[in-house]
């Protein structure tokens, strides 16, 4: 069990310290960055200049929210966040540093929100597996999923184009990096876990999409079959779509969705995009077991689609939600069971819309935290 440093940081003013001052958002690498807490409340989180924003609901189904807080994480970029079924949510980023002889150390970096409104613990340096300053510098960005046992799994792509993992111990003691082979990866790695624990990871590359699986929870992770698709760098998410089945979903180079299940035929989904991450959840819908997916359109707004799991293959319907965002949306369910889906706007600010009752997939009037 993780215990909570006292030295953990703070919800503090903007570095300059003041109230309410504009930071410009980042965005989340990957992962998600709307979460349900284990009290039923929401919070979502932006990546920032120097650290990360977050807000927090005041108590479940709310309209009010408390924020934004920021957190600083002095010269950390390209975060991804992730959840475990404790509902703990882990952040990682890669940091970067210059030295005074003008040479840059990178590693990976981890905090812990353990739970909802409480601070961030400290960041905590993960390392780096190559000792060699240039190979070290070419070390990529993290993507992370915690599986049911809420063991943290650590995915970077390395500079030989292979991914590299680390994951954590007993104790919260992590284990040393691996090298899970691989050629021609790019960033944006896009790991999934299942209810039982296992988890699979999607690793876009050059000319291909590169994919690894554990046969078990908890076992090594083993090599499949590339699949012959190219996903646009930083546009995947997987998601558990049936017992122990990953469908995964992202950004064609032509600007269309598609739908992949590997060992299965990919399904166009239509629909124009951008290069940001795709947002996804499985949800009832009027009884039905559905998937939800939510990407920023080629104009800005946020496109919204839910249909049956796994029946991409008879069509998939997009909405405009009328919304604009900066970088990809966030998509949760809350403590009432209602699709929520959060934007981020140019002046940072932070938007929701909750499901409506009734039939179908509709959603109600957006407000502004």
């Amino acid at each position: 069990m993780r215990s909570a440093s006292a030295a953990s940081a703070r919800g503090a003013q903007a570095p300059e310290g003041r109230p309410g001052e504009y930071l410009e958002p980042v965005g989340v690498e990957t992962g998600r960055w709307l979460f349900l807490g284990m009290d039923g409340r929401l919070t979502a989180y932006l990546p920032v200049a120097g650290g990360v924003q977050r807000w927090t609901q005041d108590r479940p189904g709310a309209t009010r929210w408390t924020g934004p807080e920021f957190f600083a994480a002095p010269h950390v970029r390209f975060m991804s966040l992730t959840q475990g079924a404790d509902g703990y949510v882990h952040l990682l980023g890669r940091r970067a540093r210059r030295r005074a002889d003008g040479t840059v150390t990178v590693d990976i970096v981890h905090a812990i929100q353990y739970q909802t409104g409480r601070p961030l613990s400290e960041w905590r340096g993960l390392g780096n597996p190559y000792k060699d300053p240039e190979a070290a510098r070419k070390f990529g960005r993290p993507s992370g999923v915690a599986d049911a046992s809420g063991t943290v799994h650590v995915f970077v792509r390395n500079g030989a184009g292979g991914v590299h993992l680390r994951r954590e111990g007993v104790g919260g003691k992590w284990q040393p990096w691996e090298d899970l082979g691989g050629e021609q990866a790019v960033h944006g790695l896009a790991p999934a876990v299942t209810a039982s624990g296992r988890i699979e990871l999607l690793a876009p590359a050059r000319g291909s999409a590169l994919h690894w699986y554990q046969a078990e929870a908890g076992g090594q992770l083993l090599r499949g079959q590339d699949i012959p698709q190219v996903p646009v760098a930083g546009s995947a998410v997987g998601l558990e779509t049936a017992r122990e089945r990953v469908s995964f979903y992202w950004s064609d180079p032509a600007g269309g969705i598609v739908a992949q299940r590997p060992g299965n035929w990919p399904v166009a989904l239509g629909s124009a995009t951008d290069d940001t991450q795709l947002a996804a959840v499985r949800t009832f819908i009027d009884g039905y077991d559905c998937t939800v997916l939510a990407h920023r359109g080629a104009t800005g707004a946020i496109m919204l689609s839910a249909f049956v799991n796994e029946s991409e293959a008879n069509g998939v319907w997009w909405s405009d939600t009328g919304r604009r965002c900066v970088g990809g949306p966030g998509l949760a369910v809350d403590a009432y069971g209602r699709v929520t889906l959060a934007a981020v706007d140019e002046s940072g600010a932070l938007w929701i819309s909750h499901q409506t009752e009734g039939q179908g997939l509709a959603l109600g009037d957006w407000y502004r935290i």
